[in-house]
């Protein structure tokens, strides 16, 4: 593995995740930081080497000449090693963005957010090289380092300031951006480097040596104690554990958002145009995101989620005037920001260019102006799982799941944009009409449990809206030739959502002959080395392809758990979760015949699915959760 100043792009499933619950860094397997946000997940970043390999900054530290690499997590915890094996010894670098309990913070002074890392010589003697190259402002206009001497050396751009502080001797270079140093460790020697940022603040430099080494002991114990309250008893503890750490990592700890991935624009189709933003929140992932954290033991984040979600849908839409609805009803927005904003404004950063070439580089996310009926049924769903894991709600919440309720009845006959949201129009999409279904029939039942008090005329609307939906899916959402239900009313199409008609409770896969067949037929035409296509390519408006989608196909294990086709729900499970990186860590798509990561990365989606299957697979085989116990492999780990 050459150690050259500006490597070929790295394959995405290649990186490994680490963060602070405010923003998240991506660390390749050649120990350099390529992507970081600062100071929080969808602020520009300061390192984007991701997504222009010249120009898009980086932060190094590893071997000078040829190395080979192992890493892993240090246990269950979101603290990442990195081992290099050199010509003259073995090198071990150890990442974390600091983290600590209120406790022991108290009385100390630290940064908005610090990238610690700790390089160590294990074995022999190896020379190292590091580089820090910070790109603030997504790398259009490098800034000029300051050198403060002792407190090493600082980066300003407006409001906000970088601090790089290092025990390896680091200098700028008159021919490149950033600065850079080398030193000679031998077996034994370790040595810290710390980057501090924070934004319209004193800045902070923070000491190394023995105060570092005590910010990784207290990061590493912050975790585990996290992860130790995980209940969890079934297939693959370890899969699960690390999904759920990864969905911490993706949780915005000042709102409760989730945020679907840490990164834009990483390509569906290397060269092609499907790159995306999927740095902010979206309705449709709160009810699963809600039953995963609540269903391993952490009501906390669950509840948190929950308040962001509420307050989110509060908010008013971003673009009253695309609807031409009573401004009473509540229309929902399909994505937001982590403080339930829909500021989300697509634009396309025209000097980067691209992972591997893949432009254009987006900002924002255009799906904000999008109609998808499917939502209002997500978040009526999140709210019943909430009073069913024992929530309650107050008079305000109530009172908006009647106007959701309100505004599926005036809107459900309306075409929209779907699940997918594609971009070839709107059109009659079948599960958004059964996500509706879903919404009025949550209601009912939270008024049947007494968790919502709705007056008579609500009801019987409430009922009759509920049956005629049902009567049209089951007449016109569903083709008799094929044997299937369609993804669009009167439609011979397919697609992957169909399979949530059995997930999401609008029947019984395991008593459902039509969603026994249904699965059938969307194997027959979407599955590929057990792997699902969302739908058949070319029918969405954008040009190009994409791979696999990995959430889909653990709805497929899903499914055949709730089939009681166990052994084939396990199988697939297996099948799916060995496209995960040697860390565990799995991306929005996969392509089918090379098991190449494809999309942003790690993906929320797509570790939600994972844990929703292996809960399923537990719950067919009898597995209980344990009402205590940590998570499987949440040993403690001393440096």
């Amino acid at each position: 593995m050459p150690a050259d100043p500006i490597p070929s792009y790295a394959p995405i499933r290649d990186y490994a995740l680490i963060g602070d619950c405010r923003t998240a860094a991506l660390v390749s397997r050649r120990g350099s930081v390529d992507f970081l946000c600062l100071p929080r997940f969808d602020s520009a970043a300061v390192f984007a080497a991701l997504l222009d390999a010249g120009r898009g900054g980086r932060w190094f530290v590893r071997p000078v000449g040829d190395f080979q690499t192992r890493r892993r997590y240090l246990g269950s915890t979101n603290v990442l090693e990195t081992t290099f094996e050199a010509a003259g010894g073995v090198l071990r670098l150890t990442d974390v963005m600091c983290v600590a309990a209120e406790d022991e913070r108290r009385g100390e002074l630290t940064a908005e957010h610090e990238l610690l890392r700790r390089v160590e010589c294990v074995a022999g003697r190896v020379e190292i090289e590091v580089g820090c190259d910070p790109r603030p402002g997504w790398g259009a206009a490098p800034p000029v380092p300051r050198d403060r001497r002792a407190l090493g050396f600082t980066w300003e751009l407006g409001d906000q300031l970088l601090a790089l502080r290092s025990e390896v001797p680091v200098a700028p270079d008159p021919s490149r951006s950033g600065v850079y140093g080398r030193a000679l460790l031998a077996a034994g020697d370790h040595r810290f480097l710390s980057l501090a940022s924070v934004t319209a603040e004193p800045g902070i430099f923070l000491p190394l040596g023995a105060a570092a080494a005590g910010r990784l002991e207290r990061s590493l114990r912050w975790w585990q104690r996290w992860v130790a309250a995980c209940r969890y008893l079934g297939p693959h503890p370890e899969a699960v554990v690390r999904s759920l750490l990864t969905l911490k990592l993706l949780t915005y700890s000042p709102s409760g958002a989730v945020i679907a991935a840490p990164t834009t624009s990483l390509p569906e189709q290397i060269g092609g145009e499907r790159n995306w933003d999927y740095r902010c929140c979206w309705l449709r992932d709160a009810s699963w995101t809600l039953t995963a954290f609540f269903d391993l033991g952490f009501c906390d984040e669950g509840q948190a989620f929950f308040s962001w979600l509420l307050y989110a849908t509060r908010m008013r839409s971003s673009s009253p005037a695309r609807h031409r609805w009573s401004p009473r009803l509540r229309i929902l927005n399909v994505v937001y920001d982590v403080h339930g904003e829909v500021r989300l404004r697509e634009r396309e950063l025209l000097w980067l260019e691209g992972y591997a070439g893949s432009r254009p580089v987006r900002t924002g996310n255009g799906a904000v102006g999008q109609l998808q009926l499917d939502i209002f049924g997500e978040v009526v769903h999140a709210a019943y799982e909430y009073v069913e894991r024992g929530g309650a709600l107050d008079a305000t919440e109530g009172r908006l799941l009647r106007q959701l309720g309100a505004t599926v009845q005036r809107l459900w006959r309306e075409p929209d944009e779907g699940i997918w949201e594609k971009r070839a129009g709107r059109f009659h999409h079948t599960y958004s009409k059964a996500m509706c279904w879903v919404a009025l029939d949550r209601l009912l039942r939270l008024h049947q449990r007494g968790c919502l008090a709705l007056t008579a005329a609500e009801r019987g609307g409430f009922a009759r809206d509920r049956d005629e939906l049902r009567a049209t899916i089951e007449t016109t959402g569903f083709s008799a030739r094929l044997g299937s239900y369609v993804d669009v009313l009167g439609g011979e199409a397919l697609d992957a959502s169909l399979l949530l008609l059995g997930l999401r409770g609008f029947d019984d896969p395991a008593r459902s002959p039509r969603l026994q067949s249904t699965l059938a037929a969307v194997r027959g035409r979407l599955e590929c080395d057990g792997l699902l296509y969302r739908y058949p390519p070319g029918d969405d408006g954008i040009p190009g392809g994409e791979g696999a989608f990995g959430i889909c196909s653990f709805w497929l294990a899903e499914f055949l758990a709730r089939s009681g086709r166990v052994e084939e729900a396990m199988a697939q499970f297996e099948r799916v979760l060995g496209y995960a990186n040697d860390l565990g860590l799995l991306s929005e798509e996969i392509e089918p015949r090379s098991g190449a990561a494809l999309g942003n990365f790690p993906q929320a989606f797509t570790h939600v699915g994972l844990i929703a299957a292996a809960l399923a697979i537990a719950a067919a085989t009898g597995c209980e959760r344990l009402p205590q116990a940590a998570a499987a492999g949440a040993k403690g780990v001393r440096l």
